[in-house]
């Protein structure tokens, strides 16, 4: 009879332990379904009963990444502002899920994503290079107000207002300068953002940073003395002595 009782616990022990794996499986796969349809009710539910945050998919992708991927929004703000998510991910590309909602000027979602500790200014390719390229203005100005470090260095030495300059909005481009972005850096191919405009044909912009860099001649030049205010009374340097 003890040998019975035995016997019936291990296989109630057992059977709550495939009945546990099954409803962890449903719930995987009602997960992800949720993230794929934007269905933020039910990623909530879930959330909210403890799964967890960070799962990835079978292929490897955290549920943040895919939602923004996709992109299904609602579910995307919603992970981003759940505790205990990490926020700070990174693709193959090592494209943070901040630069993609940037690329994408998902503005209320990268505001979410910058107050839960994104990294605004991780090395290489940044989130502000990944705006500045697609032109969105609000969020350029944001991270800028988030400290975002203007001259930003690709791996190539190329910066958000080279980037804006070729492939972004004239908007972005005044932004940047407006901001104290550097006209006269030059990436490692040895081009300005002067030069990524011309490539772009992007002439309001190349006409902007015409602009800033006449006016940036001009400050240089009163901050200059005038050489002949340096001479010594009487010198005349085409006379030799």
């Amino acid at each position: 009879m003890c040998y019975i009782k035995i016997f019936k616990k291990v296989y109630v022990i057992i059977g709550l332990f495939c009945f546990s794996s099954l409803a962890q499986a449903g719930a995987y796969e009602d997960f992800f379904k949720a993230v794929q349809f934007d269905n933020v009710r039910t990623v909530q539910a879930l959330l909210q009963r403890g799964f967890d945050p960070n799962t990835v998919n079978p292929e490897g992708v955290p549920a943040l990444m895919l939602a923004v991927r996709e992109p299904t929004l609602k579910v995307a703000e919603l992970l981003a502002s759940w505790p205990k998510i990490k926020t700070e991910l990174r693709n193959e590309k090592d494209e943070s899920v901040l630069m993609l909602a940037a690329l994408k000027g998902h503005f209320s979602l990268v505001q979410k994503l910058v107050e839960h500790d994104a990294d605004v200014n991780k090395p290489g390719w940044t989130p502000l290079h990944y705006a500045a390229s697609a032109g969105h203005v609000k969020i350029v100005e944001y991270l800028l107000e988030q400290s975002a470090y203007i001259d930003a260095e690709s791996p190539n030495g190329t910066t958000p207002l080279m980037m804006a300059a070729m492939y972004g909005s004239p908007e972005a481009v005044k932004v940047l300068i407006q901001a104290g972005a550097d006209l006269d850096h030059k990436n490692q191919l040895g081009l300005s953002a002067l030069d990524f405009a011309v490539r772009g044909q992007r002439q309001n912009s190349k006409e902007l940073i015409e602009t800033g860099l006449a006016r940036l001649a001009a400050r240089r030049n009163q901050a200059t003395p005038n050489s002949d205010q340096q001479k010594p009374a009487g010198a005349n340097p085409s006379i030799p002595k």
